[in-house]
């Protein structure tokens, strides 16, 4: 368990964190939420061990171990990547080369009667024993799975860490905190670095660990998929949500409502006190009763509401300059770096109007062909073309760190801004809220979300009708994505926009293009169009698999049948092999459709009453379920219903109350998989005619 007791941390006489206790249990999913500068990143930190509040505690139970993945930082050097990725294995290596320290002594060894000699056989003996308990001879297999995973080819293994970027670094330490397999894994911004098929990866893992997992993320999609309960900061305070982000917009919709209704009621009760106090504040009669309203007004503890929590950027493209229906045109493209070739022959047009996703792979081409269309980059070969009177606005991946660190926010939009716009620059900055004295401040104090903002403000001083934007959400929280990706969708010029954020993507483009091994695919729909047909894809092949090893086992079913029944001078009595399965047995040839089109065997009379008793139980068994099933989502509403009550969180019980919604929970997941289960074999008792 890991537990925080009275935490209080404050900068500049301004508390960050006032009096926080919560705890978070061995297998909890947990999202930090909070706008930017609440101390998200602080608090993990403070889970991590590696900062100290100046009040309160953290209390780890004996023993318990803790990964932590920072948002950036990460550099490491000297060795391979898969040598600094086993180094997370560092003490069952160390097991091994003991093992071969005291193999090799052994064969030096003449004195085989000896004490020492029989001490060291038992030391060899207890390290292979814990060797293999800890899964030592599989240390290889395992690394590759989790790099693979997280999207390294087999031939960057034997890469110096020092050679890669680093968003492949922060990969590495990641593949080091998954496979030490700590008790709890704190992440602070996973998905900034990972493509859409490791964030996939990612997620399907971390769904089925067995530790805890504590994350922050602006990615909604992969905090849905993953947490059940969410931690949000804001003034001071941690606020606990049993739900995924998803939800707890919602109950946290609800919560402030009623917070607002609260604060209102408490406002015209203060009014109305200050009022008797103001009007009989002279007179003697009333003197004990202004001097009891007095000390009542003192005492209340007076309800806040936060100033910005709605707060967001609120801004829209300038109108696109009308250009030609064809912006951008590539014919043959040819991109080499050194030996490797990363684009081959890629021949690709965007026309007027067009909202078109890049996705795949990090180091597939992405960034690569986007800088070639605006003309940041040339091709090794093959021409690109730019339409009629197109202009390119370009936001690329690391636009942020290119400001000028010693520059004021106000001077780099001051700098950038022509004509009428120089009249509204207070007005943009606004937009991306930065105002007051903050426009002067300095960029290289400002933190990675507010970059992205100036950035992204600094584009949108001309009018363009082409824009590319690589990895535009990074550092932006989740209101911040919302507002850009609502612009964008009423943005009327072309747009290629590089991004694995799935839920910013959703219903933004009309069109896929997947970059892999050198080519690209265009896919017609938005991205969760491309994910199910991908998803179609990997099916079909793997129910392609199973089919010829079906037809492989019945072929060599018959075959193996056929034998046993030529009769031989030396055969030997066959006995069947129970199985859990019915076996239908045909009695002859003459075959009835089942509902799929496949014939079915038709059964004597002792087999379909066999199986008519076998799907009676079926059926009841999921009548069983199904009542179960309501049960659960009941007991679930009425909680969750309870939970939108404002005095809920204070009640005394309510750890153990959560404790038991959440293991409802995954009582009702499981109850809802064995319903289908069971449905889908009653569904094929039901096929062969019973």
């Amino acid at each position: 368990m890991l537990t925080v007791s009275s935490l209080s941390i404050h900068f500049g006489g301004t508390y960050l964190f006032d009096d926080v206790s919560f705890m978070i249990a061995p297998k909890d999913r947990v999202g930090l939420v909070g706008k930017n500068g609440a101390g998200k990143s602080t608090l993990l930190k403070i889970l991590a061990g590696l900062q100290e509040a100046e009040g309160g505690a953290l209390h780890k139970s004996s023993g318990l171990t803790v990964g932590y993945l920072p948002q950036d930082g990460i550099t490491q050097a000297g060795r391979t990547v898969y040598d600094e990725t086993a180094s997370a294995f560092a003490d069952i290596l160390g097991l091994e080369d003991r093992i071969h320290e005291i193999s090799d002594e052994l064969e030096r060894r003449t004195d085989h009667e000896s004490e020492e000699y029989e001490k060291l056989l038992h030391e060899l003996s207890d390290a292979n024993d814990r060797f293999a308990l800890s899964d030592g001879w599989n240390i290889r297999g395992q690394v590759e799975r989790i790099l693979t995973g997280l999207g390294f080819e087999q031939s960057a293994l034997t890469k110096m860490t020092e050679e890669l970027s680093g968003g492949w670094q922060m990969r590495i330490e990641l593949a080091k905190i998954l496979l030490r397999k700590p008790d709890y894994i704190l992440l602070d911004e996973p998905t900034n670095h990972l493509d859409i098929e490791s964030l996939t990866w990612l997620e399907d893992f971390l769904k089925n660990y067995d530790g805890a997992v504590v994350m922050i993320s602006h990615d909604r999609s992969f905090l849905d998929a993953i947490t059940n309960r969410t931690l949000e900061i804001t003034l001071g305070k941690v606020h606990d949500y049993p739900a995924a982000y998803s939800r707890y917009v919602q109950m946290r919709a609800e919560r402030r409502e009623q917070q607002m209704s609260a604060y209102k009621n408490q406002q015209k009760q203060i009014a109305d006190t200050e009022k008797f106090i103001e009007r009989f504040r002279y007179k003697a009669t009333k003197s004990v009763q202004v001097q009891s309203r007095i000390k009542q007004l003192d005492k209340v503890e007076r309800i806040e509401i936060e100033e910005e929590d709605t707060a967001s950027v609120h801004f829209r493209f300038p109108d696109a300059p009308r250009s030609g229906r064809m912006v951008f045109e590539a014919e043959g493209v040819v991109k080499n770096f050194g030996e490797k070739t990363v684009l081959r022959g890629i021949d690709f047009a965007v026309e007027r109007g067009e909202k078109i996703a890049f996705v795949g792979k990090n180091g597939e081409g992405k960034t690569t062909f986007s800088k070639m269309l605006v003309g940041q980059d040339l091709a090794t070969s093959g021409t690109i073309t730019l339409g009629h009177n197109v202009s390119i606005g370009y936001y690329a991946q690391h636009q942020a760190e290119m400001l000028d660190p010693n520059a004021t926010v106000l001077d780099i939009i001051d700098r950038a801004a022509t004509g009428e716009m120089r009249t509204k620059i207070r007005d943009l900055l606004g937009a991306f809220l930065f105002s007051g004295d903050s426009v002067y401040k300095k960029v290289r104090v400002l933190s990675g979300g507010e970059k992205s903002r100036l950035a992204m403000a600094k584009l949108l001083l001309e009018p363009v009708n082409a824009l590319v934007l690589d990895e535009p959400t990074n550092h932006l929280d989740m209101r911040s994505k919302d507002v850009l990706k609502q612009a964008l969708m009423d943005y009327d010029g072309a747009l290629i926009v590089v991004s694995h954020d799935r839920d910013f993507l959703q219903g933004l483009t009309g069109k896929v293009v997947e970059f892999r091994g050198g080519n690209i695919k265009e896919f017609a729909g938005d991205i969760y169009e491309f994910l199910r047909l991908k998803n179609m894809d990997t099916l079909r092949e793997l129910e392609a698999t199973k089919k010829t090893s079906s037809d492989e086992k019945r072929t060599a079913a018959n075959t193996e049948e056929s034998q046993v029944a030529k009769p031989t001078s030396q055969a030997a009595p066959v006995a069947e092999t129970p199985r859990a399965a019915p076996i239908v047995k045909a009695t002859t040839t003459t075959t009835a459709p089942t509902s799929n089109g496949t014939p079915a065997p038709t059964l004597d009379r002792e087999e379909r009453k066999r199986l008519q008793r076998e799907e009676r139980k079926l059926a009841k068994q999921i009548e069983d379920c199904e009542a179960q099933i309501s049960k659960l989502e009941k007991e679930i509403e009425e909680t969750e219903t309870a939970m939108q009550s404002q005095d809920f969180y204070a009640a005394p019980n309510v750890q153990s109350v959560l404790t038991a919604h959440d293991a409802k929970r995954k009582e009702l997941d499981a109850k809802v998989e064995e319903w289908s289960a069971l449905s889908a074999e009653r569904e094929e008792l039901l096929a062969l005619g019973v």
